[in-house]
């Protein structure tokens, strides 16, 4: 039998019955995993099709099984303008569904800026509830730029080191995201965190990405570090490699231009960096300190 729209008449107007007649569809194709008009709407991006269902009276915080919302599915299809009709009528911003995923981390998982900061405009955590769902990293690995700025904004914690992730730096490495690995870098990421013995430059070393490596490096990555099995990056790469000249020049003693930017930057702290620019000192030296 067909779930029933909740407080009110599941009949249509002339102009909806199209959509009314494929909702109706949808009921009795899902209704053993309880999946639901609003949930059918909100993934497709339906506004018209979701306002509707919530004025015949079908509650916003409805879920499947598996504690999936309409917001949640909102969010993933990367549709701002139905995530804040949900929102506007009470929708939960941090519901956490059976795999931990909350409408912000499936924000990430589809870099939709705009929902994302819809939704910590209305209060949603950039925290992981879970250690198997963690927004930053997701962002991290899928390149989403933007939303790692955007959470580091929030007070995502940007050396938040899971065990079988590493931080956002090392996934990002690992993803060969340049753009969000100097994202990270730039504000103010521990670039020789990674995970557990693993380094970022670990990480890329297995991918001989040159570019990640020199940045790294540039931003003060140790080369002699030595992973769980003792190996140092040099180690990972084929000594065919260009990658493994460029390590290995770099095991020399770094110059004293590079450890006194270093030192600076050290100064300042993680997310500090942007008051170089407050200094009193000529551009040319403030680019060189911020890597610009």
């Amino acid at each position: 039998m067909d779930r029933q729209p909740w407080g009110g008449s599941n009949k249509s107007s002339p102009e909806d019955s199209s959509e009314g007649r494929l909702l109706s569809t949808v009921c009795m194709r899902d209704i053993v995993s309880d999946w639901s008009p609003m949930h059918e709407a909100a993934i497709h991006g339906r506004l018209l099709s979701l306002r509707s269902l919530i004025n015949q009276g079908w509650p916003v915080n409805i879920i499947t099984a598996d504690g999936v919302s309409p917001l949640h599915e909102a969010s993933l299809g990367g549709h701002p303008s139905c995530v804040n009709l949900l929102i506007k009528y009470g929708a939960q911003v941090n519901a956490v569904t059976t795999d931990w995923h909350t409408p912000l981390f499936n924000a990430c998982i589809v870099g939709s800026l705009d929902c994302l900061i819809l939704l910590l405009q209305h209060g949603a955590s950039p925290h992981p509830v879970s250690d198997l769902a963690s927004p930053i990293h997701e962002a991290a690995k899928r390149g989403h730029v933007q939303c790692v700025e955007i959470l580091l904004a929030h007070g995502s914690h940007i050396n938040l080191n899971i065990l079988h992730l590493g931080t956002p730096l090392y996934m990002a490495c690992k993803k060969q995201q340049v753009a969000c690995v100097k994202k990270l870098l730039e504000s103010g990421a521990n670039v020789n965190q990674g995970r557990g013995r693993d380094t970022p430059l670990h990480a890329v070393a297995k991918t001989s990405n040159q570019e990640l490596a020199l940045l790294l490096l540039e931003f003060g990555a140790n080369p002699w570090a030595k992973n769980a099995d003792g190996k140092r990056p040099v180690e990972l790469v084929p000594l065919e490699s260009p990658l493994a000249q460029i390590l290995l020049e770099h095991e020399g003693p770094p110059s004293l231009r590079q450890l006194c930017r270093l030192r600076i930057r050290k100064c300042f702290g993680p997310q500090q960096h942007y008051k170089i620019n407050g200094l009193f000192l000529p551009e040319e030296l403030k680019r060189f300190l911020l890597h610009t």
